[in-house]
C-alpha cells in the first residue's frame, strides 16, 4: 500500500479541512464526514473492508482530539462553553467510551458497526431536519442524570467514531440550553469522548492481523497527521461563524448530505 502519494495526501487534506470548519461550526467533531470517506480511501488502498471500516471509526476518533482543543479554545474565547455541565458529563463520557471501543467496538464486526453508523447517521439528520423545540420548563438534570447521559453519549460514540455532538447537542438544546452554548459545550465534550475511545481502540487493536502499514492500533496515522493539521487551522473559522451564519439552516444542508453518506455505510454493512 501507498502510504503518502500526492492524492492521497490531497485527499485527506480536503477532508481535514471541511471537517474542521464543522467541527467549529456546528459542535461535531466532523466524524459523520469523515468515517465514510477513510472508508473509502482505505478500502481503495487495499484494505479489506470489515477492517477498513473499524480503522476509518478509530481515525476519525483520533482527529477530535485536536479539532475539539482548535475549536473549544475559539468557543472559549467567547464565553460560550458551559464549563459546570462539561465537568458533569465528562465522568460519564469516560466511562462509556472506554466500554464502547474497547469492549463492544472489538466484538463487533465491521459490516455490523457500518449498518449501526448509517442507522445513527439517518437519526441525527432526521433530528436536524425537525429542529423541534424542547418546552421551556425543561432543564439539565442532576449530577447523577448528567452522569448517566454522559455514559451514553461516550458509549455510543466509540461505535461510531464520532464526537458524540449529534447526541449531545440534541440533547442541551432539549433541556433549554442556549443553542450556541450547546455547540460550544459540545466542542469541549469532544476531548474527553476522543482521548478515551483512541485509548480502547489502540489497546484492542494491537493484536489485530494484516493491519496496513503505519497503523497504530485500529488507528491509520498518515490519516491521522494529514487531517489532523488541516483540520486544527479551519475548526477556528468555523466557532466564529457559528456565531455569524445561520445555524438551523445549515444544518438543513448538513442532513441532507448525512443521508446520502448514510446509505453509503448502508450499502457497505450489508455488502461486506
Amino acid at each position: 500500500m501507498t502510504i503518502l502519494e500526492p492524492l492521497l495526501i490531497f485527499q485527506l487534506a480536503l477532508l481535514g479541512i471541511g471537517t474542521g470548519f464543522l467541527a467549529g461550526l456546528l459542535g461535531i467533531g466532523g466524524g459523520m464526514l469523515m468515517v465514510p470517506f477513510i472508508t473509502i480511501i482505505l478500502s481503495r488502498q487495499g484494505v479489506a473492508p470489515d477492517l477498513a471500516v473499524k480503522m476509518a471509526i478509530a481515525t476519525s476518533m483520533a482527529t477530535i482530539i485536536f479539532t475539539s482543543v482548535s475549536s473549544v479554545r475559539a468557543h472559549h474565547k467567547r464565553g460560550a462553553v458551559r464549563w459546570d455541565i462539561v465537568r458533569r458529563l465528562a465522568p460519564g463520557i469516560v466511562i462509556g467510551s472506554i466500554i464502547g471501543s474497547m469492549g463492544v467496538f472489538a466484538l463487533l464486526k465491521g459490516s455490523y458497526l457500518a449498518i449501526f453508523f448509517g442507522l445513527f447517521v439517518s437519526f441525527s439528520a432526521t433530528q436536524m431536519f425537525l429542529n423541534k423545540k424542547p418546552k421551556p420548563t425543561r432543564q439539565m438534570p442532576g449530577t447523577g442524570g448528567q452522569l448517566a447521559a454522559g455514559g451514553f453519549i461516550g458509549f455510543l460514540s466509540g461505535l461510531v467514531g464520532a464526537g458524540g455532538g449529534f447526541i449531545s447537542v440534541p440533547f442541551m438544546t432539549w433541556c433549554n440550553v442556549a443553542i450556541h452554548n450547546a455547540v460550544a459545550t459540545s466542542a469541549a465534550l469532544g476531548f474527553p469522548i476522543a482521548v478515551a475511545n483512541v485509548a480502547g481502540y489502540v489497546v484492542s487493536g494491537l493484536t489485530v492481523q494484516n493491519l496496513p502499514p503505519a497503523s497504530f492500533g485500529y488507528i491509520w496515522l498518515p490519516g491521522l497527521v494529514v487531517i489532523a493539521l488541516c483540520s486544527v487551522f479551519t475548526a477556528p473559522m468555523g466557532a466564529r461563524a457559528a456565531h455569524a451564519l445561520p445555524v438551523d439552516r445549515l444544518k438543513r444542508v448538513f442532513a441532507s448530505i448525512l443521508y446520502a453518506l448514510a446509505a453509503y455505510m448502508f450499502y457497505k454493512g450489508l455488502t461486506t
